[in-house]
């Protein structure tokens, strides 16, 4: 089952759900839009290593706006924090913004059950594309659980800014055989 717009309402007024900032004219029939915080992170190296950390540049994003360029990923990230420990939250880019040729969030939309923190947002534009902080990026949907809960204690807990991957954390050592 998916929570609706009113469901939502009353969720975040008695805490089931977590949004901060919260603005009730951001309620859908049956999601709550995020927008776009001001910051986005861009690695900086030719090639992504996923058993490596990789470093990236922090560029700020500001009210004229920032001009995202096809072929690159851009992570990006939420202006508020939404998380519950009840409900399972989904992230998808908004169909206006794939309109434009923006796709967001595309490979990994699932929150965890107890995550609470900025959701990072990968962004990567078919042509040029100009977004701003604040504009209304996604929408987050919330799902009943079925049978217990075992709440999210994960390495992005909490987070704050666009996360770059940790999956460097997780590297299990390989055997190679011959």
């Amino acid at each position: 089952m998916i929570l609706t717009g009113p469901e939502i309402q009353a969720a975040v007024h008695d805490g089931r759900v977590r949004i901060d900032p919260y603005d009730r004219d951001l309620i859908n029939p049956n999601s709550y839009n995020v927008r776009l915080g001001d910051t986005l992170h861009v690695y900086t190296e030719p090639v992504i290593d996923a058993y490596r950390h990789n470093p990236t540049q922090t560029q700020r994003i500001d009210s004229t706006g920032f001009v995202l360029q096809p072929g690159e990923l851009y992570l990006g990230h939420t202006q508020e924090q939404v998380g519950s420990d009840v409900f399972v939250p989904l992230l998808f880019g908004r169909s206006s913004v794939g309109r434009l040729g923006l796709f967001v969030e595309i490979t990994a939309p699932i929150g965890d059950v107890g995550f609470h923190g900025q959701w990072t947002l990968m962004l990567s534009p078919i042509r040029p594309l100009r977004v701003y902080p604040g504009m209304r990026i996604g929408q987050v949907m919330f799902f009943v659980c079925v049978g217990p809960i075992d709440l999210y204690r994960g390495k992005y807990q909490a987070s704050i800014g666009p996360q770059a991957s940790r999956l460097w954390r997780d590297r299990q050592p390989v055997e190679v055989l011959s």
